[in-house]
């Protein structure tokens, strides 16, 4: 049980490397595929709200059926059909074929994003320790990787058609070969149903409270992603446009706030199990309040730096613990719920460039930035959520649970 367990969470970092690289993919491609369709910048953003509205609705299928027929079916396939459906906006040459490719493209990373998710949970519920947050870091490396395989398809003369379609049929390969070390279904629900018990989540009243609690954690996901997309599309316009530093060294805040994400992710399994997941997301969030203030307020770049470091920093643990506490409020449930926080929050995720966008008509750039305060501190005050009800694991298990 100990290697097939350790196997699955190697394949479940496969999975959530796989996802950030697909996506990535596409997104080191824009570029071209926007000259090859010859659209405008304004174009291509109305085109991408058909990538988020086909990502939601992807994650609304496939948290009930991951449910219903476990993550060893709807992982690979939604693995499978991410990779097949990457070929389509390399292949468009018309706005709105690109805009149906981008539909289906994000409807199936929608399914593999929530089911994976899903299965993670799961996963963290076996091993009786926080994995959660690793298993994002690894998202990250795949976005890197992404990049770098797109820098090297570029330098060697392939276009988007051809380097798409390959990754995607190398993406295809992996989640066929991953497949099988998945676990077939929720351990908890696998005993009970052994044992002729009903799990006692599906009390009609404690459901009730337990979908209640569900949602709350997807409003905090909102207001944590949508702080997620400002930074991806505000930061080096930031220090480019207010502290009026040159285009390169612009580009180093998104990259600065990226790796510190990262960095955090990879080391929050840690303090989480240690400190517990409600001190993760509320002193997370009350961090990144500190370093989007200091990055708003500051009038020096590198106490821009600092501030987009900070806020990464305290961004990076606050996702995976929504993530994980949705999943084993009800594990009979863990799809679907998955799939309330991760649609609400991806929505978050697409309205933070929108929304800073349209404040900077009313107010500078670095003064919008104060709404991103206001959601973090939000946030680390509504963390309380997290002690509601019964956790997945005890802090106090937590804690006596080794490495």
């Amino acid at each position: 049980m100990e290697r097939s367990l350790r196997a699955a969470r190697v394949a479940t970092y496969v999975y959530f490397v796989l996802c950030g690289t697909l996506m990535g993919a596409w997104v080191v491609h824009i570029p071209a595929i926007e000259d090859r369709v010859g659209i405008s910048h304004a174009t291509l953003g109305g085109l991408l709200v058909l990538l988020g509205l086909g990502a939601f609705a992807g994650m609304q299928v496939a948290g009930p059926l991951t449910d219903r027929l476990g993550a060893r079916i709807v992982v690979p396939a939604g693995g499978i059909l991410c990779g097949a459906s990457l070929a389509l906006p390399g292949l468009a040459q018309e706005p709105w074929t690109l805009g149906g490719a981008l539909l289906v493209f994000g409807f199936c990373n929608g399914i593999l994003d929530v089911s994976m998710n899903a299965h993670a949970v799961h996963v963290e519920k076996a091993y009786g320790r926080p994995v959660m947050s690793g298993f994002h870091a690894t998202f990250s490396v795949g976005g890197v990787l992404a990049a770098l395989v797109g820098a090297g398809a570029a330098s060697a003369g392939l276009n988007p058609p051809a380097s798409m379609t390959a990754m995607g049929a190398v993406g295809i390969v992996i989640a066929l070969a991953s497949a099988r070390a998945l676990l077939p279904a929720a351990p908890a629900v696998e005993g009970l149903a052994a044992s002729g018990e009903e799990p006692e989540a599906s009390h009609s009243g404690k459901r009730r409270g337990t979908t209640g609690r569900v949602w709350l954690l997807a409003v905090l996901a909102l207001m944590v992603m949508l702080c997620e997309g400002a930074a991806n599309d505000w930061s080096a316009l930031h220090l480019k446009d207010v502290l009026g530093a040159p285009a390169g060294t612009a580009a180093f805040a998104y990259g600065t706030f990226a790796a510190a994400m990262t960095l955090g992710r990879l080391l929050a399994d840690r303090f989480v199990a240690r400190f517990g997941s409600m001190a993760i997301l509320r002193y997370g969030a009350a961090t990144a309040a500190v370093g989007i203030t200091i990055a708003a307020l500051g009038p020096w770049v590198w106490a821009a730096f600092t501030g987009w470091a900070l806020f990464g920093l305290g961004l990076s643990g606050c996702v995976p613990q929504l993530f994980s506490a949705a999943g084993h409020a009800d594990p009979a449930a863990a799809g679907a719920n998955v799939s309330r926080v991760a649609g609400l929050g991806y929505v978050g995720m697409l309205a933070g460039p929108a929304v800073i966008g349209w404040l900077t008509h009313l107010v500078a750039l670095n003064e919008t930035f104060l709404l991103l305060t206001l959601l973090c501190v939000t946030t680390a005050v509504g963390a309380r959520v997290l002690r509601t009800g019964s956790d997945h694991t005890s802090e106090s298990e937590m804690a006596r649970v080794g490495q």
